[in-house]
């Protein structure tokens, strides 16, 4: 009797073993949208409003609608928007000329994005004026972007002025700027992204699901400028993404965001470089690591594991962010401290030589009678060590994102600056030119 039932309970463990694999295997077999889990309601492609697209995934739209009031700030950053003119004033001088002298506010979380780019001082509404704000600086502000450039195209789209734009410009940024609704797959949609990538040789569609983690984020933090009359939005990559290789391509292509005034230097103006930073060599990157694996750890309600949208600095919540490779927070964030008080200082350094370069060059300049030649390359070397700065400092880590890269792009600026001062002092043959430190310098009455 006993021999009969154990032959049963044999009997029935293969049977369940069987039904079991042929489940697997089933399950294996479809598409991935039906293996997941079915939504409450379905998503229409490129919807703009994150609201509904919050019926299916409510974690992580409560988590994006936190950034709105998330103001927390770090010791070189944060999320609150305080004003980088009157927390370093050099930068009032360095973007002398240009909007960015008038008004440049750190930046807020993301769902504020709309919000502060209308507000900002920098905008020319004035649509008579040649110079008046084109609708391409709406890019990285609005989900309603991906359905807009799929049925106007980005081409018309940034022939726009701001002004036109603006009725149809209805949310910030949202779900549809990095997701594809149905899949909720990683995508890339800022046709510039794309077209970088395809001159590249590169086909994004088949990066992995960790690389997408970093690309998708490269829709906007990235460094751009706008091309030609059309102001048609571009990403200079051509080259490569490192600093020598953009001004390679700024030089090749003759482009200037401004003139420096008294100076007459073609200038550039870095943007928010974070992908190319972060994809130069950086030790994170090298190990595989993600931009979301770091902003957007994943975390957990109930039983529900989902990646925050609330995203801030990992230095606000090191347990989930640094924790999950790192075994002492408390000695990561030592070490931040350290390389983000390196990158500060030297930073200010920096912009304490391309200063003296500017006052050097100003004061040839109004002489009247000095070598052009000399002159020229001093304007050169001014614009290429200001850029080279303006990449650290546009750049939202402080350095972190790749620490010996932004220490060798401040020394190679700081080198060129004083390049640029040495060669404005030998144009009129002035050794007072080289004086140094002439930031601190009250000036005459």
């Amino acid at each position: 009797m006993k021999k009969y039932t154990n032959l049963i309970l044999a009997g029935l463990v293969i049977v369940l073993a069987v039904v079991l694999v042929g489940v697997l295997t089933y399950v294996k077999n479809q598409p991935a949208e039906k293996r997941a889990l079915q939504p409450l309601v379905e998503i229409a492609p490129m919807e703009p409003d994150s609201s509904k697209w919050a019926v299916n995934f409510p974690n992580q739209y409560d988590s994006l609608m936190k950034t709105k009031t998330n103001n927390t700030d770090t010791t070189y950053g944060g999320s609150s928007q305080f004003s980088w003119l009157e927390r370093d004033p050099r930068q009032v001088i360095l973007f002398a000329g240009y909007p960015f002298s008038k008004d440049y506010n750190d930046d807020r979380g993301h769902i504020n994005m709309l919000d502060d780019v209308r507000a900002t001082k920098r905008l020319n509404l004035d649509d008579s004026d040649p110079k008046h704000t084109p609708a391409t600086c709406y890019s990285c502000k609005s989900s309603d972007n991906p359905g807009l450039w799929d049925r106007m195209g980005m081409e018309a789209y940034d022939k726009m002025s701001f002004n036109e734009m603006t009725p149809n410009i209805n949310n910030t940024l949202g779900c549809a700027n990095c997701h594809e609704a149905g899949t909720m797959r990683l995508i890339v949609t800022n046709p510039a992204l794309k077209e970088a990538f395809e001159r590249q040789g590169k086909d994004w569609t088949t990066f992995t699901r960790q690389e997408m983690r970093t690309v998708v984020c490269a829709n906007c933090h990235v460094e751009y400028y706008f091309k030609g009359d059309g102001k048609y939005l571009t990403f200079p990559w051509d080259n490569g993404t490192t600093v020598e290789e953009i001004l390679t391509y700024y030089e090749e292509s003759g482009f200037k965001d401004w003139v420096y005034p008294e100076t007459d230097t073609p200038m550039l103006k870095a943007q928010h470089p974070e992908y190319e930073f972060f994809t130069a060599g950086s030790t994170h990157y090298n190990a595989g690591v993600s931009c979301s694996d770091c902003h957007m750890p994943y975390t957990r309600d109930g039983a529900t594991k989902y990646s925050s949208h609330d995203v801030h600095s990992p230095l606000l919540n090191p347990e989930e962010s640094c924790g999950q490779c790192h075994t002492d927070t408390e000695y990561v964030i030592g070490r931040v401290n350290i390389i983000q008080e390196q990158v500060a200082t030297t930073k200010l350094e920096t912009e304490d030589a391309i200063i003296d370069a500017i006052n050097a060059i100003k004061a040839a300049v109004a002489a009247g009678n000095a070598d052009a030649a000399l002159l020229d390359e001093a304007r050169k070397l001014h614009r290429e060590a200001q850029y080279m700065w303006d990449i650290v400092s546009a750049e939202n880590s402080t350095g972190f994102h790749n620490p010996e890269y932004a220490l060798k792009t401040l020394a190679d600026a700081t080198n060129r600056a004083r390049q640029a001062q040495m060669l404005a002092a030998q144009s009129i043959n002035d050794t007072s030119l080289l004086n140094t430190g002439t930031y601190y310098v009250t000036p005459t009455p």
